[in-house]
C-alpha cells in the first residue's frame, strides 16, 4: 500500500472520525444529566427514611417526584444505550472504510447501511433525551402550579 492510499482512505475516515466527538459530547450531556437525577433521588430517599420528612403531604410529594426521577432515569438510560450503539457503528465503519480500501473491497453499500444505523441511533437518543427534557420540565411546571396554590 502507497502513501497516497493511506492519506486517502484517511481523508474517508475524517468525517465519521467528527461525528463520533459530537457523540461523545452528546455522551457526555446525557452522563451528567443522569449524574444529577441519582443526586437527587439519593437526597429524597434520605429525606424520607429521616424523621424531618414528618408530614404525609411531604412523603407523598417525595414519593411523586422519586417517580418521576425514575422515569427520567430511563430515558436516559435508553439515551445512553443508544448513543453508545452509534458510537460503536461510527467506530466499525471507520473500520470498515480502511479495511475496505486497503483490500479492494466492495463494501460501500454495507458501510453506508451501517452508517444509515448509526444515524438511526444517534436520533433515538435524541428523541429519549427530548422526552426526559419534556418529563422534567413537566415536572416543574406541576411543582410550581402546586406551590402557587399553597
Amino acid at each position: 500500500m502507497q502513501a497516497d492510499e493511506i492519506g486517502h482512505i484517511i481523508q474517508l475516515a475524517i468525517a465519521p472520525v467528527f461525528l463520533l466527538t459530537g457523540v461523545g459530547t452528546n455522551m457526555l450531556v446525557l452522563t451528567n444529566r443522569l449524574a444529577r437525577i441519582i443526586d437527587r433521588s439519593r437526597y429524597l430517599e434520605e429525606q424520607l427514611e429521616s424523621q424531618e420528612a414528618g408530614s404525609a403531604d411531604r412523603h407523598a410529594l417525595y414519593r411523586n417526584e422519586l417517580s418521576i426521577l425514575f422515569r427520567r432515569a430511563k430515558k436516559i438510560n435508553r439515551a445512553i444505550l443508544l448513543s453508545t450503539s452509534c458510537a460503536l457503528l461510527i467506530c466499525v465503519v471507520v473500520a470498515g472504510l480502511f479495511i475496505a480500501d486497503a483490500l479492494n473491497l466492495r463494501l460501500a453499500s454495507i458501510i453506508a447501511g451501517i452508517f444509515v444505523l448509526a444515524m438511526i441511533a444517534l436520533t433515538g437518543s435524541f428523541v429519549y433525551l427530548l422526552r426526559e427534557i419534556w418529563l422534567a420540565t413537566e415536572f416543574m411546571n406541576t411543582q410550581q402550579a402546586f406551590t402557587k396554590s399553597r
